[in-house]
């Protein structure tokens, strides 16, 4: 029979969500024919050997070192063979009935290229995985807490779509790369993801590319999953963040102007030194929270460092 969704899984040193990923989608298959195709970006924590031996339906691919997020899903999905392929990551749980609805209403609405379902956090609260497009604006909004102040306000509130309950189904520009189901027809259309990408921002560049090709991106809140969030970014919080940075700065220079390019990293740069001031007057005056509100300053303080450096094309080592 022929395979309805193809599901890539990139894991680095996640083998516990991992394994629990993996069991919510054999418990939640319903009638579907699915393939699960794993991409471990030389893990050491024993993930590749795990899966092998509790799912041995499960194709593994062991890269010999840590290609990143677009590269490993890339990899995977070159031995894809469904209708749909299904990114997922490793730290998300699959809830009933998510990958039936998902494929019903996708079946129904053949312009739809890429879809996101509703994503919960561990305690079964919204995660709000919906994005506008990174403009000078809503990054100034961020960088002020602008959107926090005033989080109804789609004015203040725009990049996070603070203003939006996420309970109703839409077309949206950015949807999160936690969980991405894409249509196999779409994808010949628009392309992989961009490999220069590390980690970071892909999601926002893909989504980009699906939109200008003519392909909706949607939200659909009638399917459901639980998103964990750090799975590998805990084991090197820092580093992870600072890739994050680097990540935004890429893709305002592949999609801007170099006077918006400059713009947007000043506003970056304001929004760290802010940060970074606030959260030492935070510590020195607070008696709770001392090692979060530090590790926020060692956050900031690299962040700051690592932007008046100017070396962006240099990527954080995440192999050590």
């Amino acid at each position: 029979m022929a395979t309805d969704i193809s599901i890539v899984i990139v894991s680095w040193n996640a083998k516990d969500y991992l394994r629990k990923c993996i069991k919510s989608i054999q418990e939640n298959l319903d009638q579907l024919m699915i393939e699960i195709i794993v991409v471990d970006n030389a893990s050491s924590d024993g993930s590749p050997e795990l899966i092998k031996h509790l799912y041995p339906d499960v194709k593994v691919i062991e890269n010999d070192v840590n290609y990143g997020f677009a590269k490993a899903n890339n990899i995977g999905i070159k031995e894809c063979s469904g209708r749909y392929i299904c990114l997922l990551n490793s730290d998300v749980e699959i809830l009933e009935g998510c990958f039936e609805r998902i494929m019903k209403y996708m079946d129904q609405h053949p312009d739809i290229g890429i879809l996101g379902p509703m994503m919960l956090n561990a305690d079964r609260s919204l995660q709000r995985t919906c994005r506008e497009y990174p403009t000078l604006w809503n990054t100034f909004c961020r960088a002020m807490a602008l959107d926090t102040l005033f989080p109804k306000s789609r004015i203040f509130g725009g990049r996070m779509m603070l203003y939006w309950s996420h309970e109703t189904q839409r077309d949206v520009d950015v949807i999160n790369g936690c969980f991405w189901m894409v249509k196999r027809e779409s994808l010949k259309n628009v392309g992989l993801l961009d490999e220069s990408f590390f980690m970071y921002a892909e999601d926002v560049d893909w989504c980009k590319r699906f939109k200008e090709g003519g392909w909706r991106v949607c939200y659909y809140p009638d399917a459901k999953a639980i998103h964990y969030g750090g799975a590998s970014s805990s084991f090197q919080p820092i580093r992870f963040y600072l890739e994050m940075q680097r990540a935004n700065i890429q893709y305002w220079k592949k999609h801007h102007s170099g006077i918006e390019q400059f713009t947007f990293w000043m506003i970056m740069l304001f929004h760290h030194l802010l940060r970074s001031v606030g959260e030492i007057v935070q510590n020195a005056t607070s008696i709770t929270c001392k090692g979060d509100t530090r590790h926020k300053i060692d956050r900031s303080i690299a962040s700051v460092k690592w932007m008046l450096s100017f070396n962006y094309e240099a990527r954080v080592n995440f192999d050590k």
